[in-house]
């Protein structure tokens, strides 16, 4: 997680004239600066759904919380991912089994037993039905669950 220095030195950054705050103008400018393609309109949209004072800007705080959850999708998505590699391909499941733990921890060179693995997910299985939802990987990875 960055910093309050970090964060105030990424926000001079997009803040072209020293006021404090991002304008529409600024955001378009500095990301094509790094490379991307962003419209007038599509900075007014982004700024607008991160203003919190309705003033048309983004302040330090607002820039915060839209850095925030930037780095919470990033991390949602690298979690997805993880998920992915351990449900159970062979089955077309959505889902962690105790079959696709088995397997999946047996490539990491950690060999579990059926039996040990459903113990396993047995411990994060909020609703009881012996396997392991996106939802439950989230908790079972200590994160909050930030998927609703």
């Amino acid at each position: 997680m960055m910093s309050m220095v970090e964060f105030e030195s990424a926000l001079k950054y997009f803040d072209e004239n020293g006021d404090g705050k991002i304008s529409p103008l600024e955001l378009k400018n500095r990301v094509a600066i790094l490379g991307g393609e962003f419209r007038y309109e599509d900075a007014e949209m982004a700024i607008a759904a991160w203003d919190s004072d309705g003033d048309g800007f983004l302040s330090l705080n607002d820039f915060v919380e839209l850095m925030e959850e930037s780095g919470k999708e990033e991390m949602l998505n690298d979690l997805k991912e993880a998920f992915e590699m351990y449900i159970d391909v062979e089955e077309l499941s959505e889902f962690i089994t105790p079959k696709s733990l088995k397997r999946m921890l047996g490539k990491l060179g950690e060999s579990k037993s059926i039996n040990e693995c459903e113990l396993m997910i047995k411990h994060f299985d909020l609703n009881g039905d012996g396997l392991l939802s996106f939802q439950e990987f989230v908790i079972m990875m200590g994160l909050e669950d930030t998927t609703s």
